[in-house]
């Protein structure tokens, strides 16, 4: 079984997007796919479906409900902040050990098991701890998504450069146009190339109400070698 963790720049910049994609894309080449959205901040029970692992969950085909959810996503926060933050409002912390247990656990039956991370890859889980911690200790090989905003070529290169440091290996880097981009995705993929050397990088237009229509985003797999 392939294991692949999702991450991202920062928060809002179409990591949910893309692995709802990658999920979607796997299954209609006939593969067993295990989504994992282990940590969620910003949750309502009210809003199941239209959540991040809502939409992972039905990405693959599977109901979203209370019981499918439960096993994607076990550390789930109300407010809208940092896990360690959104946490400590509830008197809650995550347990970084539960957390990696988590998500090295084994599904036999799939073929791939896809982790989307939460908000950034500097984010912090607890007051130790921080989703590139999460990362280097999972092992898995990562996808890192970007936006096409103002600023992004230095955000991208130094969250490259930190999972560099930190052990992480980069499959591939994946820009999501987004709502307000100075420059053509061409344009910004080709300053972004001059750095990363044979990076696969894939690229996503802007699509209307992203990310429920990961069913419209260009094909992944072939770039990302997935």
């Amino acid at each position: 079984m392939s294991s692949i963790f999702i991450t991202g720049t920062g928060t809002e910049v179409g990591k949910t997007f893309v692995a709802a994609a990658i999920c979607y894309q796997l299954t209609v080449a006939g593969k067993v796919v295990q989504p994992l959205k282990p940590v969620l901040s910003g949750f309502e029970d009210s809003n199941i479906e239209s959540s991040d692992s809502g939409i992972l969950l039905t990405s693959v085909g599977l109901k979203a409900n209370e019981e499918t959810l439960s096993k994607v996503t076990p550390w789930r926060y109300k407010a809208p902040l940092s896990p360690d933050m959104a946490a400590a409002r509830e008197n809650r912390t995550i347990d970084f050990d539960k957390l990696v247990k988590f998500s090295l656990a084994k599904n036999f039956s799939a073929d791939y098991t896809i982790v989307e991370g939460v908000g950034g890859a500097m984010v912090p889980l607890d007051s130790r701890h921080t989703v590139m911690d999460w990362m280097s200790k999972l092992g898995m090989p990562a996808i890192l998504v970007a936006g096409s905003y103002l600023g992004t070529i230095s955000h991208t290169l130094t969250t490259l450069e930190a999972m560099k440091n930190n052990g992480v290996a980069v499959k591939g880097l994946v820009v999501s146009e987004s709502a307000e981009s100075p420059v053509s995705l061409d344009e910004l993929v080709s300053t972004i190339k001059r750095y990363v050397g044979e990076l696969p990088i894939a690229t996503i237009p802007r699509i209307p109400n992203a990310p429920k229509n990961w069913q419209k985003v260009p094909k992944l797999l072939d770039i990302l070698c997935l």
